[in-house]
């Protein structure tokens, strides 16, 4: 069996042997996972090596991509000033952003770049790569182009685009870049490991992922709205091994961080605002995150999704519990949050699968967690 680093509660021993079996089999290359508990971590554990050739361990500080479970981060930005009544959910989002009322979106409001619902799952005009770097071009393209659907009709998951629509308002709102924001009101007070837009110094301990096998979109027969949506530009998982990827704030899908940093983070949702005495949410500011958006097919995943403030809710599909929500990244990170339990779980790793919506690695570690707790 691959050898495990870190700690964990012993009730928790099925989570590490989980770990370990997919290390030992290869399914994983190098992971890293945490799980906490009332806002205390009760596993904190990593293994396995940083690339392929197994140059170089998966050490405590090793961090990677995490894709779009980076748009936990950018929920819980909008939250936080909702909560302080600097921002209203239910307003349209040319209140704080004029220029985006062009192109008949006058009406469209926050809550519909919270949930996927506005209509803006990608790009009309032409987009390279590297202009993804370009904060002011990514937003004005979206300001002034029509949306693709209906807003608030249905959802159509905003893969990269969300990250700029939700970070132009946090900019609008509080003059500084969402990432710097971030770092001075959550990552910073919490001391949480996790960037959007990675400093150079940080580069000697990134882990890039292992991109999955190449995938035909044409193959797949996907609809218009998806192949628009995923193909301008092309989702590439070769980007972070670009500088210009990572000091970039691409804040749906290029935050860097590991299992440790995420579950801190994100911890504060299981906490109902609060843990280990830090406070960022009222409970009353956590709860939003529960009203639902959208329930049904969306429009470029194809399949049911169930989305409330920001982050994915239960549904028969995913029946994860009804003070339950989360989100996850391409290739298979993952993070889980419940607040009847206060149970957050999270799993980070370098091998990518193909999915957009995480895999059974992800999902095997959630099941041993929770068959903990429930064992006791």
């Amino acid at each position: 069996m691959a050898d495990i680093e870190g700690t964990w509660d012993v009730r928790f021993d099925g989570v590490a042997s989980t770990l370990a079996a997919s290390l030992e089999a290869g399914t994983d290359v190098g992971a890293s996972v945490a799980v906490f508990l009332e806002g205390e971590p009760v596993v904190d554990i990593w293994g396995g090596f940083i690339d392929e050739a197994h140059s170089a361990p998966w050490v405590e500080d090793t961090i990677t991509n995490v894709w779009s479970t980076t748009k936990t981060m950018t929920f819980l930005c909008a939250l936080m000033l909702a909560d302080r009544g600097e921002l209203d959910f239910y307003a349209p989002v040319a209140t704080y952003w004029p220029e985006f009322a062009a192109g008949g979106k006058e009406r469209v409001q926050v809550r519909h770049l919270m949930s996927h619902t506005a209509g803006l799952a990608g790009w009309t005009e032409p987009l390279e790569p590297e202009g993804l770097a370009d904060w002011e071009r990514c937003t004005s393209l979206l300001a002034a182009q029509e949306p693709w659907w209906e807003p608030g009709t249905a959802s159509g998951y905003h893969a990269v685009t969300q990250g700029y629509l939700i970070g132009e308002v946090v900019r609008r709102i509080t003059g500084v870049s969402i990432g710097t924001w971030f770092a001075s009101e959550v990552s910073g007070p919490l001391g949480a490991d996790f960037f959007i837009g990675t400093p150079e110094s940080e580069d000697p301990r990134i882990s890039m992922v292992i991109p999955p096998p190449p995938v035909d979109l044409e193959e797949l027969k996907p609809s218009e709205i998806a192949l628009r949506a995923l193909s301008n530009p092309p989702l590439d998982a070769t980007y972070p091994r670009h500088e210009w990827w990572r000091r970039a704030e691409i804040p749906a899908a290029n935050g860097h961080g590991n299992a440790r940093s995420v579950a801190t983070i994100q911890s504060i949702v299981a906490g109902q605002g609060e843990a280990r005495g830090i406070r960022l949410l009222s409970e009353k500011g956590c709860s939003a995150i529960f009203d639902e958006q959208s329930n049904g097919r969306d429009l470029v995943l194809g399949m049911p999704n169930r989305f409330g403030m920001g982050y994915g809710l239960s549904t028969e599909m995913m029946p994860i519990g009804p003070r339950s929500c989360y989100w996850g990244g391409y290739g298979g990170s993952l993070i889980l949050m419940d607040q009847e339990t206060q149970l957050t779980i999270c799993y980070v790793m370098n091998r990518m699968e193909g999915g957009l919506q995480g895999d059974l690695r992800g999902a095997n570690l959630v099941l041993a967690a929770v068959t903990a707790l429930v064992e006791g």
